[in-house]
Order: structure tokens, then sequence, then C-alpha cells
């Protein structure tokens, strides 16, 4: 009886000091959210202003440091619902709406109502893309996002841009070009088609020093051209999706890598 009194006792203090952690907002990875989202925003303004060159770093630099909010809560041990709703709507400005309006501002504009409606199909997928990620609560496969993840879908379209601005080619020359770009775009994110995720590449383990070289190389490479590298990257990256889903069905393998919300029980056994 003792026993069962003293468990009493420990659930409120305990419950207690939960609510007292939760009250706060943890500065440093919201920082890195906040500058991706400006990342975002700073693209959009910059193509109302003509700079597409700049409009494109910005949804680089949005990419860089979304990738670096959800590792630094991790190192910190700062995770948050607060922070993982942040980054979702930070997500959806920097990868969603900017790639949409750049793309639109540069060349989409001269096809006249298909060129809001590729800019339209490329916004909505990546909100899509987003919802669908959040609800993804029995991940099957960590190793692998199911369809293309908005960062790289904003790369492919960014990247673009950003190639042939560096190329002095105007958007009006190649509206059409930009239109199946955008589209593809929009579409592999809301495909079930499996993207490697890198999420087994450990940062805290000691690595060999091959791969230390390998990384300075990379930069090296980056830093020759960065349009034509970037935009190569992740054109190799945003295809590779359908190589390993042809090469899945090929050896009859399961192509889904993932089953979504386990919400709706009638919805269980479709992702299988």
């Amino acid at each position: 009886m003792h026993h069962g009194n003293e468990n009493h006792d420990l659930t409120p203090t305990e419950g207690l000091v939960v609510r007292k952690r939760r009250k706060g907002i943890y500065i440093l990875p919201n920082l890195f959210t906040l500058a991706a989202l400006f990342g975002g925003f700073y693209a959009i303004v910059m193509a109302m202003n003509n700079r597409f060159d700049l409009a494109a770093v910005g949804i680089f630099c949005a990419m860089v440091l979304d990738s670096l909010d959800g590792r630094v809560a991790r190192m910190t041990n700062t995770q948050s619902a607060f922070g993982e709703q942040m980054d979702s709507l930070s997500d959806m400005v920097s990868f969603g709406a900017a790639p949409a309006l750049v793309a639109y501002e540069w060349a989409l504009r001269g096809l006249g109502r298909w060129g809001w409606f590729a800019a339209f199909v490329y916004c909505a997928c990546a909100a899509l893309r987003l919802a669908r990620f959040n609800v993804n609560t029995a991940v099957v496969d960590k190793r692998y996002f199911q369809g293309l993840p908005s960062p790289a879908a904003a790369a492919i379209v960014a990247g673009f841009i950003w190639l042939l601005n560096d190329m002095e080619v105007k958007g009006s020359q190649v509206e059409w070009v930009m239109f199946v770009v955008a589209l593809y775009a929009g579409l592999t994110m809301v495909t079930n088609v499996p993207f490697y995720s890198f999420k087994d590449v450990q940062m805290k383990k000691s690595v060999p020093f091959v791969v230390i070289v390998a990384i300075a190389l990379g930069i090296a490479v980056i830093n020759v051209h960065p349009p034509i590298v970037l935009f190569a990257l992740f054109v190799v990256y945003g295809l590779s999706g359908y190589v390993l889903y042809g090469w899945r069905k090929f050896k009859g393998q399961q192509t889904s890598v993932i089953s979504t919300s386990t919400d709706e029980p009638e919805e269980s056994g479709l992702h299988r």
C-alpha cells in the first residue's frame, strides 16, 4: 500500500517538471528556422526586383539553414512541438511559395494562365508533401523519403533558374522548359517514389580520413561553378527515385517505404 502512495506522490511532481520546461521557446534551433524563413522571403523579394541570381541563392541558403535546425535541436536536446510546427511553416514559404513565385516571375508569367497553373501545382504539391510528411507516423524505412523532399524540389527549380540566368538566357526563351521543370518537381514531391534520405549517415560517429578528403573535394568542385554543379547534383537526385523505384519493381521488392497516418483504420492496408 505504501508503494502505491509513493507512486502517487511522484506523478504530480514529474508533471510539474515537464510543464516548467515546456513553457519557454528554445532560441537556438528556432533562430535557424527563422533564418531559413528569411531565405525564402528574401528570394521572393529579390524575384520582384528582377535579381534572380540572388533569389536562387536565397533558396539555397534556406536549404542549408533548414538542414541545420533539426540537427542543432537534436544535438542540444531542444526538440519541441513548437519547433516542428515552425519548421514546417518555414519550409512551406522557402520551398513551396518562394520557388513557385520566383519561377513565375522569371519565366512562367509569359505563359498566361498555364504559367500560374504550373506555379500553383508546384506550390500545392509542396503543401501536400509537407502535410503528408508530418503525418507519416509509422515510418517503415527511415533511409528513404516518400516522394522528393521539398528542399530538393526547390533546389531543382531554383538551380535551373540560377544556371540559365547565369548563362544570360532570358526566362521568356525557356518558358515551356520551366513549365515542365516546375511540374516535374511538384508532382515528384507527391509520388510514392522512394528517395534516399542519407539519414543513416551518422554525424557523431568517427569517419575514415578519406571521407573528410572527399567532403573537401566536393566543396571545391561546387566552388568551381556553383550554378552548374548544384543544379546537376539535384537533377541526379531528382531522377534517382525513379531509378530506384524501377529497380525495386524489376527485382519484385516492395516499392512503398512508408505507411501514412494511423488515425484512419481504412488506410492501414493501402501502403503495404
